[in-house]
């Protein structure tokens, strides 16, 4: 019995460095600290926890297969090295993996990978360094992963999807690639936005066999191609993106290259705005067949302007270069207030089209150019959703200032409701004069019906007095009929008496003889 306890305590420092794969709640474990390296942590932690990496260089390959939290300390100076063997961090078949904080770096050889999505769902890969990679980051049959804020450079492929739908790739800085920046193989439904794609030898932006993409808000500078449509399902919408390439476009099938009245920003189109609007009056060609029917005449900008828990795009189109954007709001006014610089070749004409969401400003708004007011043009296209301003300037680098005051707002408020209020009795007004005038017709109308009962009345009363007149006559008539009736029927009685007392008196005579 003693022989075993001091065998079991012999033991025990050799499993001070083991740690059991069982955790209780999810937790946080730091490499080296809790282990001595990457993937020792990733073996023992179980699902839902953060493995939190302090800086450092890591030569390894990592293996992920579980819902964790992969953070290292600082982008720049935790740096994960593959060591030209295989992919540097390998994630397959699971789900909700992050990735953050990063330098991944030294997987030349083709065709491994910096970061490898494999038959792997809802995982977030962001602010990271991906560098000297034969692919930067790259998803296989993989869906609703975010890849957003890295910077990825000297790869021979930035961001290579095959065969992966439902993506987001936002905000990455894409650069000296030795083929594509984004490059989406038999790839569907994915967004690709906000990015910024430089200097990579083939195309900004490849599309292959790949349809019903979105392209938006994405800066293609300086790429042999653009962006190029390869034998896509089509149907892909690409608009509010910028390119200055040397060639711009590659496009064999129908896609669509503006959308809800706005289009993309092309370096070599040559049109006018002579509408003054921001907006170019006649086509970019794609081709002979396809075109961007609503070009821009300045580059693109979006920003995002967070209040009370929302969050809201302004965007801006100018031919001046968009800086130092803010949102505030006033200390004591709490006014709301964009402010933004605008750059460009002094004394050279400048514009601004600006998109804002009536939900953050309303029409009650104030521009200023250097701290003096103008009038912008509110332009047609403003809706309930969004209102678009215009305004022009000469260049130098002008501070823009667009504030909407809810006092101005109140007043405007109250104006309207005034003026509505004088519109109101304005037409009850003239309700009144037109009931007024039809009174007078009616009371004249009145006048004269009364004048005409009148003059009827009178006629009929003299009608009644002759009728009158008429009706005693004959009754006079009728007393003096029946009296000389009367005496006619006396005086026939009278003599009918006489004759028959005659008569009697012979009849008498007679017999007496």
């Amino acid at each position: 019995m003693a022989l075993s306890m001091i065998l079991c305590l012999l033991f025990v420092p050799c499993l001070k460095d083991y740690k059991t794969s069982v955790r209780g709640d999810p937790g946080t474990v730091n490499v080296p600290g809790d282990f001595s390296s990457i993937q020792q942590a990733i073996n023992n932690v179980g699902s839902g926890d953060t493995i939190f990496v302090h800086t450092g260089i890591y030569s390894e390959n990592v293996v992920i297969n579980k819902s964790i939290a992969l953070v290292g300390e600082n982008r720049d100076s935790t740096i994960i090295d593959g060591s030209q063997f295989r992919n540097v961090i390998y994630i397959v078949t699971t789900a909700n993996v992050t990735i953050e904080g990063f330098t991944v770096r030294g997987n030349g050889l083709y065709p491994n990978c910096g970061i490898f999505v494999d038959h792997s769902t809802y995982n977030t890969i962001m602010n990271n360094i991906v560098v000297g990679n034969a692919e930067g980051i790259s998803l296989l049959s993989s869906s609703g992963n975010v890849i957003c804020d890295n910077k990825i450079s000297n790869n021979n492929d930035g961001i290579y999807l095959r065969s992966s739908s439902n993506n987001v790739i936002s905000r990455n800085t894409i650069s000296l690639s030795n083929y594509d920046g984004i490059s989406l193989y038999n790839s569907v439904n994915n967004v690709v936005s906000r990015n910024f794609i430089l200097y990579n030898n083939l195309a900004g932006i490849s599309l292959y066999y790949s349809g019903s993409n979105v392209i938006r808000g994405n800066t293609v500078l300086n790429n042999y191609y653009g962006i190029v449509s390869f034998y896509s399902n089509s149907n892909n919408t690409i608009y509010h993106n910028n390119f200055n390439n040397t060639h711009q476009v590659w496009d064999d099938l129908v896609n669509f290259w503006d959308h809800d009245g706005e289009g993309n920003y092309w370096g070599d189109y040559s049109g006018q705005d002579l509408i003054r609007d921001g907006l170019g009056d006649v086509p970019y060609l794609i081709d002979e067949t396809y075109r961007d029917n609503h070009p821009l005449m300045g580059a693109f900008s979006d920003f995002d302007v967070s209040l009370e828990g929302e969050t809201y795009d302004v965007t801006v189109i100018s031919n001046s270069t968009i800086s130092t954007f803010k949102f505030e709001i006033g200390g004591e006014t709490r006014n709301r207030i964009i402010r933004f610089n605008a750059t460009g070749e002094d004394d050279a004409a400048g514009f601004c089209r600006v998109r804002i969401s009536t939900r953050l400003m309303n029409y009650s708004y104030i521009v200023l150019i250097d701290g003096e007011e103008i009038i912008p043009t509110l332009l047609n296209v403003s809706n309930e959703t969004y209102f678009y301003l215009y305004f022009t300037y000469l260049h130098k680098t002008n501070a823009i200032t667009i504030i909407y005051s809810e006092a101005l707002h109140l007043y405007d408020e109250l104006l309207n409701r005034y003026l509505k209020l004088q519109m109101d009795l304005y037409n009850l007004n003239e309700t009144f004069n037109l009931l007024s005038s039809d009174y007078g017709v009616l009371s004249y109308n009145y006048s004269q019906l009364q004048t005409s009962f009148d003059k009827l009345n009178d006629a009929y009363r003299e009608h009644l007095m002759e009728y009158s007149e008429q009706v005693q006559n004959l009754r006079n008539l009728t007393y003096i009929l029946a009296a000389i009736t009367a005496i006619f029927i006396m005086t026939t009685i009278y003599l009918s008496k006489i004759a028959h007392a005659r008569v009697t008196a012979r009849t008498k005579a007679t017999e007496e003889k």
